[in-house]
């Protein structure tokens, strides 16, 4: 991905949903265990990855980046930000607190956003997502 001369546009937060299998979207799509394969996750892993490096070098020191997807797999969230943090020591996770979301349960042990398709049945549901909000340390 080609990120020559983002420096000079950094921002102080972006919000990054990234293409991916939508397996957050079953309930509505109850088709979908037919018509995606395992195979379908190398392709999205790969351009995500290479989209949140290319968000993280525009994201000024002290900006946040939110990472956000539809799907249910850990390689297209939590799997894909805990690489993403091991491999750059300029970005932390900026933990989401149980208070500054609708439902404290939808917040996970390492402070990322979680939801389920099963979650709120008597509400009608909801679709499946991940997010992680990050900082730029340095």
């Amino acid at each position: 991905m080609r990120t020559t001369g983002a420096r000079k546009h950094l921002r102080a937060a972006s919000f990054w949903t990234q293409p991916c299998t939508a397996t957050g979207t079953i309930r509505r799509h109850p088709d979908l265990p037919w018509l995606k394969a395992a195979a379908d996750l190398y392709p999205n892993e790969t351009l995500q990855s290479e989209l949140l490096d290319a968000a993280a070098e525009m994201t000024a020191p002290g900006g946040r980046l939110v990472y956000a997807v539809c799907s249910l797999e850990p390689e297209e969230g939590s799997d894909q930000i805990a690489a993403f943090l091991r491999g750059r020591s300029n970005f932390a996770r900026l933990p989401i607190s149980p208070g500054e979301v609708f439902d404290a349960g939808f917040v996970s042990p390492e402070g990322d956003l979680r939801t389920l398709p099963s979650d709120w049945p008597e509400r009608g549901g909801m679709d499946g997502f991940y997010a992680a909000r990050l900082t730029r340390t340095a």
